[in-house]
């Protein structure tokens, strides 16, 4: 049973958290419109902070850092987990992120976190995934 959830309107790192523990517990999970999921800080700031991270690195050697929203929020996600490690790569499996909602999933229950909704931020800064995406130069 995979367990489906929306990511609009969830703060990145605090929902890639969660999602790392569960499926760590040994939970399947399926994040939906993870183009809607935001990130706290000014714009001008985070933008150039994902823009460092991309340039980073060689084209040869790396790192490589994703372009597409769902690689991005699969990316962070994967930072969370022991990836290097038999149990991490295993939870990693168990993870799957989307943009939009598949057809799969059309008319499904989805469950949202509340503990890591955009509720719970202070201020009105913020910026989604998309436009992080768009700005890296993303076609999704």
């Amino acid at each position: 049973m995979v367990t489906i959830i929306d990511a609009e309107g969830l703060l990145l790192g605090r929902m890639a958290s969660i999602v790392a523990q569960r499926a760590l517990a040994g939970e399947e999970i399926a994040l939906v419109n993870v183009e809607k999921a935001i990130v706290s800080g000014s714009k001008a700031q985070v933008l150039a902070n994902y823009t460092t991270k991309r340039e980073r690195g060689s084209r040869e050697g790396g790192p490589f850092f994703p372009r597409r929203p769902d690689h991005i929020v699969k990316r962070t996600i994967r930072g969370m987990l022991p990836y290097k490690r038999e149990r991490g790569i295993a939870a990693f499996k168990r993870i799957k992120t989307y943009v939009g909602v598949p057809m799969e999933f059309v008319g499904m229950e989805t469950e949202t976190l509340d503990a890591a909704h955009v509720d719970r931020l202070g201020n009105t800064r913020y910026v989604t995934i998309g436009a992080i995406s768009n700005n890296l130069g993303a076609k999704y």
